[in-house]
């Protein structure tokens, strides 16, 4: 998560937005754990399970990619390198197409 953080301040002024979503804890845990591992982007809490379940997550991390416009561009599960070489050319190509 330090990656997708960092990302988020590095290009939140182009348009990219990371939106951390916590699965079912309590809001004081999660507070605790945003402070202690100090995140800047938004934080939202699924405390009923609804959201994990409408989008299908089986496991976490799970990451959506999704356009300006709200369509889907891709999803990926588990821990990947978003600030490398691979990465960060995804990202720059769709910040670039505008999506």
């Amino acid at each position: 998560m330090p990656s997708i953080n960092a990302l988020h301040e590095e290009l939140k002024a182009r348009g990219f937005t990371a939106l951390l979503v916590d699965i079912q804890q309590d809001r004081d845990t999660v507070a605790k754990t945003v402070a202690a591992r100090r995140y800047t982007a938004p934080v939202v809490l699924d405390t009923d399970g609804e959201i994990t379940q409408a989008y299908g997550v089986r496991a976490t991390p799970t990451l959506f990619l999704v356009g300006r416009d709200g369509a889907l561009l891709g999803r990926a599960v588990g821990p990947r390198p978003w600030t490398g070489p691979e990465g960060r050319a995804l990202l720059e190509a769709l910040l670039a197409d505008g999506q």
